[in-house]
């Protein structure tokens, strides 16, 4: 038998497999790393509450906040909300017209304070 000794590898199929790998790699990883997936949500027209909250915290026009209807300060705001539990709904009533800021302002105070149910009341659109 004459057989030829191998002279080389090709190696171009397994640079393919390597590079589909890579690009599947790094898709999963930037998945993995934001947690979610970019997407536009679609808009409802309207929307129906399982359980009434048990707090609403309202910020009016003037940049007033209230809580279940009594005037609080920015301040006053984490010591009136630190007492509760972090499992209590809040829902957020927002004037459209207020500086962003103080919407941050208040949403950030339920973040340091890890409350885990928080809902932001919008308007429906008719058409």
């Amino acid at each position: 038998m004459n057989e030829k000794p191998i002279d080389g590898l090709n190696v171009i199929p397994f640079v393919d497999i390597m590079l589909v790998l890579l690009t599947i790699v790094l898709t999963t990883a930037s998945f993995i790393a934001t947690g979610r997936i970019p997407l536009t949500l679609p808009q409802a027209s309207q929307t129906q509450s399982d359980k009434k909250p048990d707090r609403t915290i309202e910020i009016a026009a003037n940049g007033d906040i209230h809580i279940d209807g009594d005037a609080v300060s920015k301040e006053g705001l984490k010591a009136r909300l630190s007492g509760l539990p972090q499992e209590t709904t809040v829902l957020i009533r927002a004037d459209r017209t207020i500086q962003f800021q103080l919407f941050v302002d208040v949403t950030d105070v339920l973040k340091q304070l890890k409350f885990t149910r928080v809902a932001v009341q919008t308007q429906t659109t008719t058409k």
